[in-house]
């Protein structure tokens, strides 16, 4: 794939919509780890409006490409991510949250029709106390996530179902609820470029 073709790759993805509570926002790539990559940041709300709206989760997804393939991908692209989400601080210490988290992660995917090899990554949980003028505030709890896998692509347009896997985990760590079967999500704008 050449520059010309990656641009039109990277459109599918700038075309894709997620569902109201999730902002997509093109970010600059890494320009070092491949030849072509792409981009974009993504903050989840809580879905209310004006004082009552918060961010309840973000993240980062990147896909590279790298034609020819890197050995340590087992391919040609690979999809790398970041996501971070506030939880319940009894969730936090629950000692099967890492677990969990991962398998959302990889039940996401495959319920957006995927395929992919060599995923790895890793789940963290981080609990926040507050001291002194700080003591206020409530104790915080975070779960992270930071995974990367190598999607199996015969078509460009497959990535999409890469992306559309991404935003479902990030809606659930995030705690959004999930949309039924049969019905379609309100879908906020499609990516929007960070200038």
């Amino acid at each position: 794939m050449d520059a010309h073709g990656f641009e039109r790759f990277a459109q599918s993805l700038r075309d894709f919509s997620p569902r109201t509570e999730i902002l997509l926002e093109e970010v600059p790539a890494p320009q070092k780890l491949a030849t072509f990559a792409f981009a974009f940041s993504a903050d989840v709300s809580n879905g209310l409006l004006g004082d009552d709206e918060d961010e309840i989760a973000s993240g980062r997804f990147v896909v590279l490409h790298e034609p020819g393939g890197q050995d340590t991908w087992d391919g040609e692209y690979r999809c790398v991510t970041f996501v971070r989400a506030d939880v319940d601080p009894m969730m936090q210490e629950d000692p099967l949250l890492p677990e969990v988290g991962w398998k959302w992660m990889l039940d996401s995917l495959s319920s957006a029709g995927c395929e992919y090899i060599a995923a790895s990554g890793t789940v963290t949980r981080v609990a926040s106390s507050s001291f002194g003028k700080l003591s206020t505030r409530s104790d915080e709890a975070e779960m992270e996530i930071r995974a990367s896998w190598t999607p199996v692509i015969r078509d460009p347009q497959e990535i999409v179902n890469h992306l559309s896997g991404w935003c479902t985990m990030l809606g659930e760590i995030a705690g959004l609820a999930p949309i039924p079967e049969g019905v379609r999500a309100i879908t906020a704008s499609p990516l929007r470029a960070r200038r």
